[in-house]
């Protein structure tokens, strides 16, 4: 296999990369959004009592059923949202955004990513959720640079979503063409026995990709 690598050259390697962005990229996308719900149900548990809770949430879930009827769209979200309780209307931006990004509407939805993880008023887990799926959803348009240092706390120990923004970062690395580093990130991903079993397994064979000279 390492002799394919040599002999292929640099614009094959490129395709490459463009398809493991598009194979890799999603697959972390959907990751962090599968975590959504438990976090912030734990968050409206906190806040509000149980019977609020569940009637928050049975309209929140009604706003995301809503949200998949095509003549109306993100905006049963948003529209939820103007009146929810803070961490419920952050839920339900989180899905606007997500609904959008799915309608190749990634524009709209960073926009709305951007302005979450700057709302002062938004659960501090929610902002930086909202930077990690803005992040996702630029791994191959946005300026690696700026995707890294706006992802660089969430990789700390004590972040929740650090497993996905460390697998991000290792993506935007390789993205600027940094193989050396994408490799290492790549190889504490797989190393790390606290990280998720899918992570460290797309971690494992992007480290084999990018060790190879």
């Amino acid at each position: 296999m390492s002799d394919i690598f040599r002999e292929v050259d640099e614009d094959l390697r490129r395709d490459r990369m463009e398809g493991l962005f598009k194979r890799y990229g999603g697959i972390a996308l959907g990751a962090a959004l599968l975590i959504i719900a438990g976090t912030a149900g734990y968050k409206v548990w906190q806040h509000q009592t149980e019977t609020q809770r569940e009637q928050e949430t049975n309209a929140l879930a009604r706003a995301v059923s809503a949200a998949q009827d095509p003549a109306k769209g993100a905006g049963t979200l948003a529209d939820y949202a103007k009146s929810a309780p803070a961490d419920m209307a952050a839920l339900a931006r989180l899905n606007e955004a997500a609904a959008l990004a799915a309608q190749n509407k990634r524009a709209e939805a960073i926009k709305i990513y951007d302005a979450l993880a700057a709302a002062t008023g938004v659960a501090q887990p929610f902002r930086d959720l909202a930077v990690l799926l803005s992040a996702q959803n630029q791994l191959e348009s946005g300026d690696p640079a700026a995707l890294q240092a706006a992802l660089l706390p969430l990789t700390a120990d004590t972040s929740p979503w650090r497993h996905s923004a460390r697998e991000a970062t290792a993506l935007l690395a390789a993205r600027a063409g940094d193989r050396a580093r994408a490799h290492t990130l790549f190889q504490q991903l797989a190393d790390d026995a606290s990280a998720p079993a899918g992570v460290r397994s797309r971690a494992r064979e992007l480290a084999a990709f990018y060790g190879k000279s």
